[in-house]
């Protein structure tokens, strides 16, 4: 069962049926493999945008997905690859 919800989650995820109109608004609901750049970190938590900021995720920069296993994304920015769960991935704001 936990297997079909999982490739059920990546096919939305993947699909954007979760949001109709398409808009890819945060990372969560970007594609692999192809490059955005960094529109704005949205959260509240100053620990959250300042642990995103060494990781090198600030306005303006390159970020790309290499995967997506289940709720970890695992990403690409500044030629350094990190893995990053759903939380930070909602608070990316991409274009």
């Amino acid at each position: 069962m936990d297997v079909i919800m999982n490739n059920e989650y990546m096919l939305n995820t993947f699909n954007n049926t979760n949001n109709p109109k398409n808009l890819i608004t945060n990372l969560s609901q970007a594609e692999i493999n192809k490059e955005y750049k960094i529109k704005d970190i949205q959260t509240d938590d100053e620990e959250l945008k300042d642990f995103l900021f060494t990781l090198g995720c600030y306005k303006g920069e390159a970020i790309t997905i290499i995967s997506v296993l289940v709720d970890n994304y695992v990403i690409t920015v500044k030629d350094a690859r990190y893995s990053i769960d759903n939380d930070l991935a909602e608070a990316i704001i991409i274009n």
